[in-house]
């Protein structure tokens, strides 16, 4: 163990480990899978809900045992596809947006460090440090690394949550194949004319195991999150296949 500079407060070596311009903690934690927990659970949620809706409603509207089939493997085939650009899209401006604010900092860093080493200090001010201590952290962040002391107390950004285009639009293109699998499965397999029921009885069960899978990746309560997932999933389909009953009644 070796004293922190800062607070002369001795550190286990295992806290003093950090690479990279943001940080790296030698320490793992939960939070480090929100990239791509965040899309996977989306993906497979929406790849259950919207096919088996999509199921739900053909079905309720009359449609054959084939058309039931191949309507849930396009919706699968479009859904996927929608999901991995939408998610590449909105990510990448995310991504955008950082790389902006980082190259503006670094310009504020070249033109006026003084000003940058004021405005890291008034920081920790504000999270209770004293000035003259503020000031010395401020100066021995900087000298270290000045970009990542400001990305990650002034701009907010680290390395945990800093955005990834592609590894969100693959997983989230993966995981709702996945979660669209489930419910074409359930088509393929069941009896015609129980279709409603195992497909509405399936897909909750899919979605109850999602919820609780995502809350125990993510350090939350399983059966609150499995509660939570699976009443959306059904006010979801009751609302398609009501609708599929009506329309197919008009028609």
């Amino acid at each position: 163990m070796t004293p922190d500079p800062t607070t002369n407060v001795r550190v286990p070596a295992r806290r003093r480990r950090f690479a990279g311009v943001l940080g790296r903690h030698a320490e793992h934690h939960r939070g480090e899978r929100i990239g791509w927990l965040r899309a996977a659970v989306l993906g497979a949620n929406d790849g259950i809900v919207s096919t088996a809706c999509l199921v739900l409603g053909v079905a309720a509207a009359g449609a054959d045992h084939r058309a039931i089939l191949l309507t849930s493997v396009s919706g699968l085939i479009a859904g996927a596809m929608s999901m991995a650009a939408g998610e590449f899209v909105s990510v990448h401006s995310q991504a955008d947006t950082e790389t902006a604010d980082l190259a503006r900092e670094r310009a504020e860093l070249q033109h006026d460090p003084a000003s940058e080493h004021g405005e890291l200090a008034a920081i920790y001010v504000g999270r209770g440090l004293d000035p003259a201590l503020a000031d010395q952290v401020a100066g021995q962040l900087m000298a270290h690394d000045a970009l990542g002391a400001h990305a990650r107390d002034e701009l907010g950004l680290s390395e945990t949550t800093a955005a990834r285009p592609m590894q969100a639009a693959f997983a989230s293109a993966a995981s709702f194949s996945v979660g669209a699998v489930l419910p074409i499965a359930v088509v393929a397999m069941a009896p015609a004319a129980q279709l409603l029921v195992w497909v509405s009885a399936a897909s909750l069960v899919f979605l109850a195991a999602l919820g609780a899978l995502s809350a125990q990746a993510g350090g939350a309560r399983v059966w609150k999150a499995a509660w939570r997932v699976a009443f959306w999933g059904a006010l979801a389909m009751a609302v398609t296949a009501g609708a599929g009953a009506l329309f197919g009644t008009v028609v």
